[in-house]
């Protein structure tokens, strides 16, 4: 198959990924992407029957974005393909959509982690931010941990080195880009780069198969990893492809 789009690190195609991932004939560290969730009347807003397994075909671990609502709607499929759910994270942004004036405003999208076979299998290199200077140890280099109380297991007291940094939270606080969109379902790239450092060794292969206007391939290709992306609307493939050939940004897309 042609790409729509390629350069030394990121190609793009148009099509279905249904038909597109199979005949690639590849292998990926991992998918990270946001179907269609099925959840409104808007044209492009149809979930794609079958994706699960063809993403099942080319890897074995997935950052998937959703609500809980298209979770439930179809766990289904996600069982029926063997994923199994490794993770969730919330994704807060600074501004939501209101379309319900008796619930409360939804600020948040739930990214998840699915995976096949055996965690210890699966690549994960879990991300580090700095530490806050009051949580930071102040009887030395070494600080010692008490074992943990009953609701999660006794453990025995160890000793870790505090290197100035702690586990990144389950909770991203990253803008949402609205007004700045190139597609109506924009995920920002500082939000996408940790799912892709997470679960996709450096040098590693990204796959999007429902790549937008190239968020995933641009965070992807900003963060030193390969990417493929599949998008069914040559309009976003041409969008992606203007986006893609400006070399690396910083900036969001979809």
């Amino acid at each position: 198959m042609d790409p729509y789009y390629a350069d030394e690190l990121v190609a793009l195609y148009l099509g279905d990924c249904r038909e597109v991932l199979p005949a690639l004939g590849i292998q990926a560290d991992c998918i990270v992407t946001d179907p269609p969730y099925g959840e409104t009347s808007l044209k492009w807003d149809l979930w794609p029957d079958g994706w699960l397994q063809a993403a099942a075909g080319v890897t074995r671990s997935m950052w998937c974005f959703g609500s809980l609502r298209m979770y439930l709607g179809h766990h289904g499929e996600f069982a029926g393909a063997r994923w199994k759910l490794g993770q969730d994270v919330i994704w807060e942004k600074n501004n939501g959509t209101g379309l319900h004036t008796d619930r409360f405003k939804r600020v948040h999208e739930q990214p998840t982690h699915w995976y096949l076979g055996k965690w210890r299998d699966v690549y994960r290199d879990v991300q580090r931010v700095a530490a806050s200077p009051e949580r930071m140890a102040r009887n030395g280099e070494f600080v010692n941990r008490r074992g943990v109380g009953f609701h999660i297991g006794e453990r025995g007291e160890s000793q870790w080195r505090d290197d100035g940094t702690r586990m990144m939270t389950s909770v991203i606080r990253v803008n949402n880009l609205r007004g700045l969109a190139l597609h109506p379902t924009e995920k920002p790239v500082p939000l996408l780069r940790p799912l892709i450092e997470y679960a996709c060794p450096p040098g590693g292969l990204v796959i999007d198969p429902f790549a937008g206007s190239g968020s995933t391939l641009d965070a992807a290709r900003c963060s030193g990893r390969q990417a493929i992306g599949i998008e069914t609307d040559e309009r976003y493939c041409e969008l992606a492809a203007r986006r893609l050939s400006q070399g690396i940004l910083t900036a969001g897309g979809a």
